[in-house]
């Protein structure tokens, strides 16, 4: 028989958050002209705080892969003890105050003395500029850190108190998708391309308002409880169903545009989002146009809306593009939406803003 535990120890860790603000004023000038970074005042939590912080800013970012975003950094001037666990959270106040634009470390990170944890991504310099002034408001920009630092830990060796019952982390995605890579439990058959997968009606029916009509209403999948998928290619089909049954996003490299209509077909906001955020990181000249035509069809609006941006801000040499050309033959609404973007940009270009986007 087991012996009896005669105590028990107990080891409490607490939290200390607070948040800064940074103005910076004439940014444009400091945007266009300083390739050089700037420091922000030094700031701590409070009168009794030991730790100095300061936030760093890189307006061509630090590398090349970085070199069209702002870089944003939480740097650890000094501290008594070394080192500091702290988790950051950076946004942009845009003109009526809001929150915006925020990034979040996924984790708690490790601070020495004179180390900096950041962003290199943190926001594209020409969204910036085609943002005025909502994001720079009298040409000022305005950061706002939050930042959570782990404090010192005590133990408690007290027997009479217990200590906090322990939750274990929810497992249900995990377990749903056993369900499907498995095919557990399976009612139905999907048939993509000649490939035949097992899934679950139930769970098909609360992710999909379209796979509910399916079974509901007196149709021929009803009857057989067999779906035809005709115009997916299995990857695309797979990774559909993926989130359906663990809401993770999925990989969408080489795939993003296919999954985003498999998305906006089957009434799955939440991974069409996913992919207007992953096809919104890809913007770039040669797929701008395309990338709004896309966006357009499949009621993509964020997508479309970083499209509109990213064209008004290149228009010269989206213009030239193939992909533009075929807008302009096929898709002339999107065309006349691109000039009413352009139109109402506050541009600092001295070249007539309708004389930047060709139309042959």
């Amino acid at each position: 028989m087991a012996a009896e535990c005669q105590s028990w120890g107990y080891t409490e860790i607490s939290f200390l958050e607070f948040c800064y603000s940074w103005t910076i004023s004439n940014f444009r000038f400091f945007l266009r002209e300083s390739s050089e970074a700037i420091k922000s005042p030094t700031f701590s939590s409070g009168a009794s705080d030991k730790n100095q912080w300061c936030l760093k800013l890189h307006p061509n970012g630090v590398d090349e892969e970085s070199q069209d975003y702002l870089s944003v950094y939480l740097s650890l001037l000094s501290c008594p003890k070394s080192p500091v666990w702290a988790k950051f959270h950076f946004w942009i106040i845009n003109s009526e105050g809001e929150q915006t634009q925020g990034m979040t470390s996924l984790r708690f990170y490790m601070f020495q003395q004179h180390q900096h944890w950041g962003f290199k991504k943190f926001v594209r310099r020409d969204f910036l500029l085609s943002r005025e002034p909502w994001l720079l408001e009298d040409n000022e920009l305005s950061l706002r850190c939050r930042v959570t630092v782990v404090k010192d830990t005590f133990d408690i060796p007290d027997e009479g108190t217990k200590p906090e019952f322990q939750t274990p982390r929810c497992t249900l995605a995990d377990e749903l998708g056993e369900l499907w890579e498995k095919s557990l439990f399976t009612d139905c058959c999907l048939v993509v391309a000649g490939q035949e997968f097992q899934a679950h009606k139930a769970i098909l029916a609360a992710r999909s308002a379209v796979f509910r009509a399916m079974f509901q209403h007196d149709l021929e999948e009803r009857r057989t409880n067999r779906v035809e998928i005709h115009d997916l290619e299995p990857q695309v089909f797979e990774a559909m169903m993926g989130f359906m049954y663990t809401g993770k996003a999925p990989a969408l490299q080489g795939m993003a545009e296919a999954v985003l209509a498999a998305a906006d077909k089957y009434g799955l906001d939440r991974l069409k989002v996913m992919c207007e955020d992953a096809l919104g990181r890809d913007l770039c000249v040669e797929n701008a146009a395309q990338t709004l035509i896309l966006a357009d069809q499949h009621t993509a609006g964020q997508l479309k809306t970083q499209a509109l941006h990213f064209i008004t801000a290149h228009a010269s040499e989206v213009s030239e593009t193939s992909s533009w050309k075929t807008m302009v033959g096929s898709f002339p609404h999107l065309v006349a939406e691109a000039y009413s973007s352009l139109a109402s940009a506050h541009c600092s270009s001295l070249e007539p803003p309708l004389k930047r986007l060709k139309q042959s």
